[in-house]
């Protein structure tokens, strides 16, 4: 890996290539994936994740659009009945106020993905078809180029807390390869449950494989730690998580992992700048530069970086501003990709 992708954005988008060509690692088994990052829960949010797919099931999934299925769309299109009902009746009691599930029931109904009608005061409601199980497994990847011994510390709390709370099946750690007689990964204190990849050059090691974490379980959710006084030791606070919330949680994951894919990046940076680049990395693209001579992270592209400069009108005369210009070109580029890997 050169020094220009030593900054955890860029690892972070290789070990995404690297997975979407090559998971499961080390394997003839070929399993479909849909690969994202930066998505997780309200308060764990992991690097990478790959979303293992039934295959059959993933196209029938196209039937309701590109777009994520959030929470509420999931409670009704899931359980909308194959014929019309009245919705109080067809849906399940969600927990929570039954206005909600009324808007959930509109906005499927604009989206299509749902058919409504209204009888006297009555909506009823009817699937236009069976949502189906397409996600078959759950893997999440922590990204961490730069494995020093304080990093190593802070992973073990992290790594600790995702075993204990087994929301994915797999829980990794993705770190550059040395290419020592050991690498450094394996001499740090690190959960056993936890696997590690080294990866470098675009393609990756296992140093060591991980256990299959119990997801049909109660999981455990550490919140905070007990601490070593004066006085003795101060009680730790955790509390637990049932399976069905679990499975609901994980379906939700990957629905935001079906809408955006990895290659979002560009949505949260500044293609329309002259100095955006892409950069042939592997077997993908990864964003550059040309301002600063380096791959830049998402924090740095944006309209406040000193280096910012809008495209010349004269490179967007031709179709702009619809279809003209670099930065459209990117965009599309990537769109396609996306759309494609899909």
């Amino acid at each position: 890996m050169n020094a220009e992708a030593d900054h955890e954005f860029g690892f972070e988008l290789r070990v995404c290539a690297w997975a979407e060509r090559n998971w499961p690692p080390e394997t003839a088994d070929e399993r479909p994936v849909v690969v994202a990052r930066q998505l997780g829960t309200r308060g764990r949010r992991w690097d990478t994740i790959v979303v293992e797919v039934d295959p059959d099931a993933l196209e029938r999934r196209g039937q309701f659009g590109e777009k994520r299925l959030d929470g509420d769309l999931l409670h009704v299109v899931r359980n909308a009945p194959e014929k019309w009902a009245y919705y109080r009746d067809a849906l399940p009691d969600p927990g929570y106020p039954w206005r909600y599930v009324r808007e959930a029931i509109h906005r499927a109904s604009d989206r299509g993905i749902l058919e409504e009608r209204k009888r006297g005061n009555r909506i009823e409601i009817r699937r236009i078809a069976a949502y189906p199980d397409w996600v078959d497994r759950l893997v999440v990847i922590e990204n961490k180029p730069d494995l020093d011994a304080s990093a190593a510390r802070a992973l073990h709390d992290q790594l600790e807390r995702d075993v204990a709370y087994a929301l994915a099946d797999e829980v990794w750690l993705a770190t550059t390869r040395t290419d020592d007689r050991v690498e450094p990964a394996l001499l740090e204190d690190l959960p056993v449950e936890a696997g590690i990849l080294a990866v470098g050059d675009g393609e990756a090691d296992v140093l060591w494989h991980p256990r299959t974490l119990a997801v049909g379980h109660t999981g455990t959710v550490i919140e905070e730690r007990g601490d070593s006084t004066t006085y003795g030791e101060s009680a730790a606070r955790f509390s637990y998580v049932e399976p069905a919330a679990k499975r609901e949680k994980r379906l939700e994951i990957a629905e935001r992992a079906y809408e955006r894919g990895w290659r979002s990046f560009v949505e949260t940076m500044r293609p329309d700048c002259r100095h955006f680049a892409l950069a042939r990395a592997s077997e993908d693209f990864v964003p550059s530069c040309r301002a600063t001579g380096h791959e830049q992270t998402a924090a740095e592209c944006r309209q406040t970086c000193p280096h910012f400069e809008p495209e010349p009108p004269a490179w967007r005369q031709r179709g702009w501003p619809i279809d003209g210009g670099p930065g459209k070109a990117i965009q599309r580029v990537l769109t396609a990709r996306r759309n494609r890997r899909r």
